[in-house]
């Protein structure tokens, strides 16, 4: 396992839903890619204050998660 994290930053609408997120897929909308990495990893998800939000994820978290995304 990788010691280094990758943090992917969500930011949302007034409504809760997701106005932009990192590390994107161009195949996914916003809320689309924070729906599949809730799913998948919703014990690295950390609440942020005003609208924030942050996936903290190794590299090969990632990866596995990207790759997810072409099936």
């Amino acid at each position: 396992m990788s010691d280094k994290s990758v943090i992917i930053h969500v930011r949302f609408f007034n409504d809760g839903s997701v106005q932009e997120i990192g590390e994107r897929p161009a195949s996914l909308s916003s809320q689309e890619w924070f729906t599949k990495l809730t799913n998948a990893y919703a014990m690295d998800y950390m609440a942020l204050s005003g609208g924030r939000g942050a996936f903290k994820l190794t590299p090969e978290e990632l990866d596995v998660a990207k790759a997810a995304t072409l099936q």
